[in-house]
């Protein structure tokens, strides 16, 4: 009789087991395994993070040419003594992957279009579009370029070397969070996937482009409204290199294809609609002062990237110090060197170039097999890629991706990134395709002494192109609109262009000594905010619409008599001044017809006529003037765009702004759909009245705050709300330049003066670690939030006993 319970209870118990080891589908998500999951030897218990946790070690890898040493401050920054160069990009490798290791797979992956490998078919269109875009072919090609060069390549082996020296020291118990969560394990890391990582950053800050939407927007208007909509130039342009500057004698000269205006600017052919495209936001300040406005008499260097706002965040604070270099900043999980910051000589910084790199080719196919297409009067064999697509829980997808001169054709019959019309072949010509070795700058300015040493390392970043700015102790400023840009016919790339012979195609580079730049000017100070680089006398084409009005207040503050500091650099780098505002507050306040108002819209009247255009905590007119803006465009231009296509070209904010400056009868303020002719009071006052009625539900919301409205926060790469920071009390805007807005801001902001003994200063939205049960996991934000930096300590190994020293990692061989 005793045998009947055994049996059920070993029945139940292998039930158990078998529930608990199976990962269930919870309201459509899934869930961990729930028997590791809650584990107490290997689940997520053990990832809680006591508040005196150690983090000092003596480890020991036969990899190391001799000893390093690793001092962690107070903020858990790692600072770096290596007696061999490659030894610190070892250590950097491993301590990278020890706070960040889910995070760098994680980017690596969704470069890569390996997504639907952890998350199943959810990932799938996204991993279509990466693979068809050409994410891993462009990897491989900057892979064999990097390890052409013994230097980059001894680099990349040392730092893969670390990371998977610290994968490999994994158990169960000790993986990160993320994978007991989602519950898949991580793979080997490759001088391919830090490839991949940068190729990210390319697809993140160079592969913005308008051609589908501008398409649209001229097949869809007559070119005389086109012209009105989309002028070439900016009138309130003050670009990065002041106007009037002298540029090298032009040695390309592009030349536009017969027929070009029948065939490219006065078709009618309606394009597809467009899939995720990356953030045109993704922008930035820096500048740097020359001794003579500072008040120590040394230069200053600044710099803001603004990026995505995430946590774990996309930066790592890190000092590495060699026989070769000395250099602290901002790194990379995923790649080696600091990426933005100083050494002992020198600093260094960057924004987004934002220039189109990335252009669409019509292709007629011979056939649905894709096997030919016509090129130059020809048949020409195409080369075809097949990518084999992991899905957790079901087979494969098998994709076939056809290659032309011009790159992969993204879209085909096969794939329409959930566009409209299904029937063209669009393939795309994109610089992160060519070769190139981004890594040998951050290598050369980590050791950068002088000018001379800038110069030689900026020109070896093709793609993204950055606006790239230096100081050094000799005293010397610079900025180098540094990348590989096309040398472009005017017009060339906006639409998506004829793909049947080579007259449309790229004839060539700017040349190098073409790039614009700016060495110790007059004016005292170089700076940029992503706005246009230069006027029109430049003699190449590179584009329209950029944001000017970051760049116009800085150099407006940068250009008075006043002599910095650190601390006034500081308090400009976080300043919540509305430029655009400013600009357009005098047309709104001036036509508004205010007699017609009830008692709310005379409410939200005076909070908007009694706003002092900063984005500041608690600023109610802020939101005022954000909402009423948007009701003024969509008042001004629905009428015109109510039959457009689906995805269309709309225009830039400074095109409507400058357009009523210039003229108050502006062609698009009448009403299409109504017998009468509106006016500019017409328009601004029925915009007001409709963003009244928004306002009062903002207000009902307990919105009207600016901070409220806005709605800063920072989420978890996997968007976990628990490990979220979300509606942060904080200030800034689009316009101002702490811009902040709502999941994009200033992600790593720094502050250098130059003197004798360098005085540095930073601050970046997370923490050092990865780990949501770390106290470093989320421990700088509020000090973000407030606009208050930490000292950045550039630490000598004379200062092993200094109190700020808490732990130390020691690596031997």
């Amino acid at each position: 009789m005793r045998l009947i319970p055994f049996i059920i209870s070993l029945l139940i118990t292998c039930l158990l087991i078998g529930a608990l080891s199976k990962q269930w589908t919870i309201g459509g998500k899934k869930a961990p395994a729930f028997g590791s999951f809650f584990s107490p030897q290997h689940g997520f218990w053990q990832n809680a993070e006591a508040t005196d946790h150690d983090f000092s070690a003596d480890l020991k890898f036969p990899q190391l040419g001799g000893k390093v040493e690793v001092y962690f401050d107070d903020r858990l920054v790692p600072h770096v003594f290596a007696e061999k160069t490659n030894d610190a990009y070892f250590v950097q490798g491993y301590i990278h992957a020890k706070f960040r290791l889910w995070q760098m797979e994680l980017q690596t992956f969704a470069a890569g279009g390996r997504v639907s490998e952890v998350i199943g078919e959810k990932g799938l269109e996204h991993d279509r579009e990466f693979r068809r875009l050409g994410m891993v072919y462009a990897a491989e090609i900057a892979q064999k370029e990097m390890e052409k060069d013994p230097e980059i390549k001894a680099e990349c082996d040392a730092y893969t070397a670390g990371v998977n020296a610290y994968i490999n020291s994994l158990t169960e118990s000790t993986l990160p969070l993320e994978y007991k969560l989602i519950g898949y394990k991580p793979e080997l890391w490759s001088n391919l996937k830090t490839s991949l990582f940068l190729k990210y950053m390319s697809y993140d800050l160079a592969s913005h482009e308008n051609d589908i939407e501008m398409t649209n927007a001229k097949s869809y208007f007559s070119a005389e409204d086109f012209a009105k909509l989309f002028p070439a130039v900016q009138d309130s342009l003050d670009p990065i290199i002041p106007k009037g500057t002298p540029f090298e004698k032009q040695k390309v000269f592009p030349v536009a294809p017969a027929g070009v205006d029948s065939i490219y600017f006065n078709s009618k052919d309606v394009a597809i609609n467009e899939t995720q495209k990356a953030d045109p936001e993704n922008g930035s300040n820096n500048w740097a002062v020359s001794g003579s406005k500072t008040v120590s008499g040394a230069p200053i260097l600044c710099n803001d990237p603004h990026l995505g706002l995430n946590l774990p965040s996309l930066w790592f604070e890190m000092q590495l110090s060699t026989p070769d270099f000395n250099a602290y900043g901002a790194t990379f999980p995923g790649a080696p060197s600091v990426i933005i910051g100083f050494n002992d000589n020198a600093a260094f910084g960057f924004t987004n170039g934002g220039r189109d790199v990335r252009d669409y080719y019509e292709i007629k196919f011979k056939d649905d097999s894709r096997k030919e297409y016509w090129f130059d009067s020809s048949w020409r064999a195409t080369t075809f890629r097949v990518d084999t697509i992991g899905i957790s829980g079901r087979e494969p997808f098998i994709d076939s991706v056809a290659y032309t001169v011009f790159g992969p054709v993204m879209f085909d019959k096969s794939y329409s990134g959930k566009r409209s019309l299904n029937d063209k072949y669009y393939a795309v010509r994109w610089t992160a395709h060519d070769p190139s070795n981004e890594l040998k700058i951050f290598t050369l300015l980590n050791k950068a002494k002088n000018y001379a040493d800038y110069s030689a390392a900026v020109t070896n970043l093709h793609t993204p192109g950055q606006n790239c700015v230096f100081a050094c102790k000799d005293g010397d400023i610079a900025i180098r609109t540094q990348g590989d840009w096309p040398a472009k016919w005017k017009g060339q790339g906006d639409f998506i262009m004829p793909g049947t012979d080579s007259s449309y195609m790229w004839q060539g580079m700017i040349p190098q000594d073409e790039v614009p730049f700016q060495y110790n000017p007059e004016r005292g100070f170089v700076s940029s905010a992503n706005q246009k680089p230069v006027d029109e006398t430049y003699p190449y084409y590179i584009g329209r619409d950029y944001p000017p009005y970051r760049g116009i207040t800085i150099n407006k503050r940068l250009g008075d008599t006043t002599k910095f500091s650190p601390e006034s650099m500081m308090k400009l780098q976080t300043d919540n001044f509305d430029g655009f505002a400013a600009t357009v507050m005098p047309l709104i306040l001036k036509n508004m017809q205010t007699g017609s108002f009830n008692a709310d819209e005379s409410k939200y009247f005076d909070l908007l006529k009694n706003w002092n255009l900063r984005d500041d905590i608690g600023a109610k007119g802020a939101t005022v003037f954000e909402v009423v803006w948007q009701h003024f465009e969509d008042t001004v231009f629905n009428d015109e765009y109510a039959k457009a296509p689906k995805v269309i070209m709309r225009p830039h904010e400074s095109t409507l702004a400058e357009a009523l400056l210039k003229d108050s009868a502006f062609k698009f303020l009448d009403d299409i759909n109504t017998s009468q002719v509106e006016t500019l009071a017409d328009n601004i006052t029925a915009a007001f009245k409709q963003a009244a009625l928004d306002l009062k539900t903002i207000e009902a919301d307990g919105r009207l705050d600016w901070e409220k409205y806005n709605g800063v926060g920072i989420r978890h790469l996997g968007f976990i709300p628990q490990f979220s920071r979300l509606n942060l009390k904080t200030a800034g805007g689009s316009h101002a330049i702490n811009a902040n807005r709502s999941n994009h801001g200033p992600s790593w902001r720094m502050v250098v003066s130059l003197t004798a003994k360098t005085e540095a200063y930073g601050v970046y939205p997370g923490g050092q670690s990865g780990n949501p049960g770390s106290r470093f996991y989320d421990n700088f934000v509020d000090q973000w939030a407030e606009g208050k930096y930490y000292p950045l300590w550039m630490m000598t190994k004379a200062e092993v006993k200094n109190k700020s020293v808490k732990w130390k990692i020691t690596f031997t061989n």
